[in-house]
């Protein structure tokens, strides 16, 4: 299993409301696809900022669901709904090691 750490930094004072659309218009469409493993609002460093932790078997796995998400009619009318809040988005994939608790 791979772990994709997805963060987004958004327009400051926006993140309830950007949450409440992902939840409510697009929470159900990318769990699709991904497996959901936690989301989190940063209360230090970059601040503004949302955090996802998706789960894919691989990264091969990954590049699939994502193509398949890419296609999906639902999700590319969602996205523009989330575009205007975003500042800067980071993906940084994570490998579990041998004694990591989840695999």
């Amino acid at each position: 299993m791979i772990l994709e750490m997805r963060t987004y930094q958004v327009q400051a004072g926006t993140a309830p409301e950007f949450l409440r659309i992902y939840q409510e218009n697009g929470l159900h469409i990318i769990t699709r696809y991904a497996q959901l493993i936690g989301c989190w609002t940063k209360e230090s460093g970059v601040l503004n900022s949302v955090v996802f932790l998706w789960a894919y078997d691989d990264m091969g796995h990954r590049g699939s669901q994502r193509a398949k998400m890419g296609q999906d009619a639902e999700w590319t009318a969602f996205v523009p709904q989330i575009l205007p809040y975003l500042v800067h988005q980071e993906s940084v994939f994570l490998n579990p090691v041998s004694f990591s608790p989840i695999k």
